[in-house]
């Protein structure tokens, strides 16, 4: 099961293993189609072609398989969806929960895996 965006869909906890391992900057962001995600996936699809160094992806917040974002440590106080996700280099850089605005998210970007 994937969300109908426009977006890489990450569909299991080894897809996402694999998808980290492969990628240096990663952004997941884990959540449905629901007023606090939908913006954030629009967000991401913008920001794809302007930060070619970054690997964008979405991930179905119900499905099983996204205990391997739900249950990351960074997201234990986590109350609102999306939650989104940043590795660099296979690490948790960053993670945020709830509704993001572009600017807050390319400030993310460039902080955690340089400017566009």
């Amino acid at each position: 099961m994937v969300l109908p965006t426009p977006l890489k869909h990450v569909e299991t906890a080894d897809h996402l293993s694999k998808i980290i391992s492969e990628n240096e900057n990663v952004m997941v962001c884990c959540g449905r189609m629901g007023p606090m995600c939908v913006p954030v996936y629009g967000v991401m699809e913008e920001l794809q072609d302007e930060y070619t160094h970054v690997a964008f992806y979405d991930m179905m917040f119900d499905s099983p398989e996204a205990r391997a974002i739900r249950n990351l440590p960074e997201c234990a106080s986590f109350m609102g969806l999306p939650f989104t996700v940043y590795f660099k280099n296979g690490k948790v850089a960053a993670a945020t929960s709830s509704i993001q605005s572009r600017s807050q998210i390319t400030s993310i970007l460039d902080k955690e895996f340089g400017k566009a």
